[in-house]
């Protein structure tokens, strides 16, 4: 979109030669399924604004987020193509960042001067803000939750929430569309403004018990807990697409408290503890296409940051999951820990963070057995049904 021609470093793609997209004109990069890239500006030599990409990864979902952490120089989105809402960065970083700078004192400009670069009284360029705190606060002042702006959940490094959020799947996988600006970068032909955010709200549904499909559900720890229900993207034969960034709904529950859950029954989803991962996934759907029942089960495949057991209540006494604490006795080469520094087992089937942790698989399989919850996928774990399309689940 901009006035002149930009240059940009591909990484991951096109033999990982730079690409020079002419003044209002596009470029076309291959970028096969299950690949992982990013595409980043060039500003006088330095690297800057960044997309980075992994084209139908987990669950059959793009990942796409923007980066400054590395820098910036002009304006850059990246997005699904027709999917206004998956739209990740700030189509005026560098408008609100210049209103940034005239706004601060001469002690925070001083602070900032060896990152800062500053020609005619207008900030042309920044530095990466990983190497400099102080930049990455003065950037979080107006962009915090709208681009990664410091590292995220790294070596061991819980992160900042609002990076970690950036890397939130998107809906299935389509094309990819990335735009450049000098200027407002939205895309001319969106549908409509985009609020960008950490992660979107849940919204409210009643949980007064009407007799109609839902999830009763007690926490059974020791603490208060928000639990978050995910309704899939899309469902398939034995497929799904996992929802990371959509909560349908949420509930916090003190600790021995029960609430029933009241959900449509065309849920087909999880709920789990919080929003990050690795945790305890409980996947059911409440009515199912063939006995228009109620289905579920545990499954640890994302990890285990919990107990957790799920039962028919339409006097079946179904029941399967586990009660025990494994996390705390599990051995360290088994854990990785949330981005809010949580403990908790690690995924045993792979995910954005890495390929599946054996450790974590033979573990799980000594102290939890896949009869009682997915540790991989397959088969060996009974579906707990209700034909009352209600079921009743206990996180510990």
């Amino acid at each position: 979109m901009s006035g002149h021609d930009q240059l940009f470093q591909v990484h991951g793609w096109n033999n990982n030669q730079d690409i020079n997209v002419p003044a209002n004109g596009e470029s076309t990069v291959e970028a096969p399924d299950g690949t992982s890239g990013a595409i980043i500006a060039i500003h006088d030599g330095c690297i800057g604004e960044q997309a980075e990409l992994t084209k139908n990864g987990f669950g059959g979902n793009d990942f796409i987020d923007l980066s400054n952490i590395c820098g910036a120089g002009g304006n850059l989105i990246v997005q699904q193509i027709g999917k206004d809402w998956t739209r990740k960065g700030d189509p005026r970083f560098m408008q609100n960042l210049n209103d940034a700078w005239n706004r601060a004192d001469q002690g925070v400009k001083d602070n900032l001067s060896q990152c800062v670069h500053v020609n005619e009284g207008v900030v042309r360029r920044i530095d990466a803000p990983k190497d400099f705190p102080q930049l990455e606060e003065f950037i979080r002042s107006f962009a915090d939750g709208k681009t990664y702006i410091g590292v995220g959940a790294w070596g061991g490094s819980p992160g900042n929430a609002s990076d970690n959020a950036q890397s939130s799947a998107a809906q299935g996988s389509t094309d990819i569309f990335i735009c450049y600006n000098d200027d407002d970068c939205t895309p001319r032909d969106a549908s409509e403004p985009v609020i960008i955010a950490a992660y979107e709200e849940p919204i409210s549904i009643a949980s007064a018990d009407d007799g109609g499909p839902g999830i009763i559900l007690t926490n059974a720890s020791q603490r208060e807990c928000e639990y978050f229900f995910y309704d899939n993207y899309w469902n398939g034969n034995g497929t799904a697409g996992a929802n990371f960034d959509h909560p349908l709904t949420s509930v916090k529950l003190q600790p021995n408290e029960t609430q029933f859950v009241s959900l449509p029954n065309t849920f087909k989803g999880r709920l789990q503890r919080g929003t990050e991962l690795p945790a305890t996934w409980v996947e059911f759907q409440l009515e199912a296409a063939d006995d228009h029942g109620a289905h579920g089960d545990i499954s640890l495949q994302q990890g285990c940051d919990g107990a957790a057991t799920i039962a028919s209540t339409d006097g079946s006494n179904v029941i399967n999951g586990f009660t025990e604490d494994v996390v705390s006795g599990a051995p360290e080469a088994a854990i990785r820990k949330k981005p809010n520094g949580e403990r908790a087992t690690d995924t045993t089937v792979g995910n954005w963070n890495g390929g599946p942790n054996q450790a974590a698989i033979d573990y799980l399989n000594n102290v939890v057995r896949q009869e009682r919850a997915y540790i991989l996928g397959g088969s060996g774990t009974p579906d707990v049904a209700s034909k009352n399309r209600r079921l009743a689940v206990v996180m510990y």
